[in-house]
């Protein structure tokens, strides 16, 4: 490989930000952060020379908790992400329909805040498809939006009852309206044609070329194993693996199936084994303990309210009862595994706490908290005590209309100021990493630092959302860099995560130094170029 120098601008090297500084590499490894005066004495014939014209080179980006298989599927199919309203929508499905002739029409990424009450109807699809079944998962894959056609072959009516982990929006009568949430939408998701093999691997090598397009140069699949109408993509990974296709540096959470309980853990072990090997290691389990907010899953530890500010009956799902969850984190760690945990509500994330509390055993097995969105205050300085990592996704702390619409009226006033707490779990010492939950939501790092450090989507003029936990922009940094790294292992087996001599050279170069110019233009910063083990695999232009 090329020896190359990064001149003309800054260096944040997973800690610190260094202004003036360069970076050297060679051979795919990181040969010194240089400082000015290093710089101007450097002999600079031998190589290559980029000069970022006050740009900022970075660690590349670690994602610790997204979906690329699933998102790059997304994007070969009926991708609705760049819609917004319900008229946008209907016509991307209905255009999508017209060029495209299978038996099923599936995709996804549907805002809840385009419908009333985070609801799409059934009726409103079969205007654009009333002859296939349809079946379309909203952005945080949490419910999905089905037509007629698809409530019809999955025999659901008005007499289905709603399955354990879910529920069937209804209409007045009761029949069903065309959402299904949770572990309703598994009712539908049972009839889906598997995409061929091929299908997951165009998938992910789409999914990895979007990827680095925004810098991030590796990642943790929070799912992998047969979950809403995906199979399971280990083998994906592992075939990719072999024939070079996959670049990035990936660790698998595989899925634990609640309905299976702790008889799967002798089988997860022997995937384990099977599948780490190369650029992949499946060496995480993934527990998905609740739902979310918006359709009254995620737990609770005291009820949600209704539309009038009274207490309902509700207060959510465990999907794992918190006495087993204590037994299978067990013997997960006990096995080796890093553990994976989704958690939205409060008490969902007592209840993950509480686990890791009773499996402690002194090894280094970097479980982690995700999604922490809604955290009793009791609970945030336990993260740090009990070494478990709040894993963060950062781009959903702001005002915007699935939180002023569907989340806030439900919580209430008090539990409103306990979301996404990044700085006070910060000021407790908690280690914080970052993620995006892609294709839940955008995976653009940059842009969830911009509301790490705002509390603010970039270009919006609403007022900060508990500005009180706001990070600092070396903080958002560190946590999207080497505190991902790290929950991935990278600095037990290459250095990646934090430049410094002899690590792995996972790069990100931007356009301009975020660190010198004001915060509410950090998320105008672009990505140039992304390497990959010194190797250059995206470039701007």
């Amino acid at each position: 490989m090329t020896r190359t120098l990064f001149t003309g601008g800054s260096v944040f090297d997973g800690h610190r930000h260094l202004p003036r500084h360069g970076l050297l590499i060679d051979d795919g490894k990181v040969v010194d952060v240089l400082t000015p005066g290093e710089l101007d004495a450097l002999d600079r014939r031998a190589g290559q020379v980029i000069d970022r014209a006050g740009g900022l080179v970075s660690p590349g980006f670690t994602d610790a908790h997204c979906h690329p298989i699933q998102g790059g599927l997304e994007r070969l199919q009926c991708d609705l992400t760049d819609g917004s309203t319900r008229q946008e929508y209907l016509a991307m499905v209905g255009a999508y329909a017209g060029r495209y002739d299978g038996p099923w029409i599936t995709g996804g990424g549907w805002a809840m805040a385009a419908f009333p009450g985070g609801t799409p109807s059934a009726t409103d699809l079969d205007t654009v498809v009333p002859d296939r079944p349809v079946f379309l998962p909203n952005r945080d894959h949490h419910g999905a939006w089905v037509n007629s056609r698809a409530l019809e072959l999955a025999g659901i009516t008005r007499e289905t009852p709603d399955p354990p982990d879910g529920r069937i929006e209804r209409l007045p009568d009761g029949s069903p309206q065309g959402t299904l949430h949770e572990g309703a939408m598994d009712l539908v998701a049972a009839l889906l044609p598997l995409p061929e093999q091929g299908e997951y691997a165009a998938g992910l090598v789409e999914g990895q070329r979007y990827l680095f397009s925004l810098g991030v140069t590796a990642w943790q699949d929070a799912i992998v194993g047969a979950y809403a109408g995906m199979a399971d993509t280990g083998s994906t990974y592992c075939d990719a693996t072999a024939s070079g296709d996959l670049v990035a540096d990936v660790v698998g959470a595989l899925w634990w199936d609640r309905e299976l309980g702790l008889a799967q853990v002798p089988d997860l072990v022997e995937r384990r084994r099977v599948q780490s090997g190369g650029r992949f290691r499946a060496t995480s389990v993934k527990i998905m303990q609740d739902g979310v907010c918006e359709n009254f899953t995620a737990a609770m530890l005291s009820p949600y309210l209704d539309g009038h500010g009274h207490a309902t009956g509700n207060a959510g799902h465990s999907f794992v009862e918190a006495e087993g969850l204590k037994e299978v984190v067990v013997a997960l760690a006990a096995e080796g595994f890093q553990v994976h945990v989704h958690a939205i509500g409060d008490r969902g994330v007592r209840e993950a706490l509480d686990a890791f509390a009773a499996s402690r055993s002194g090894a280094d097995l970097r479980h982690h908290i995700a999604h922490i969105q809604v955290i009793h205050p009791d609970d945030v300085p336990r993260f740090a005590a009990l070494g478990v990592a709040a894993n963060a996704q950062a781009l959903w702390a702001c005002h915007e209309p699935q939180m002023d619409e569907l989340t806030i009226p439900f919580l209430g006033e008090e539990r409103t100021t306990w979301q996404y707490p990044f700085g006070g779990l910060h000021r407790a010492g908690a280690r914080l990493v970052m993620g995006s939950d892609w294709p839940v939501s955008s995976p653009d790092p940059i842009a969830a630092i911009h509301t790490a450090v705002t509390r603010t989507s970039y270009d919006d003029t609403r007022d900060p959302f508990l500005p009180e936990q706001a990070l600092d922009l070396t903080t958002a940094f560190a946590a999207y860099t080497s505190g991902s790294a790290w929950v991935n292992g990278r600095d037990r087996l290459d250095g990646a995560g934090v430049l410094a001599p002899g690590h792995t050279a996972d790069l990100a170069v931007l356009d301009r130094d975020p660190f010198a110019g004001p915060v509410d233009e950090i998320g105008a910063t672009q990505v140039v170029s992304t390497w990959v083990g010194g190797a250059q695999v995206h470039h701007c232009g």
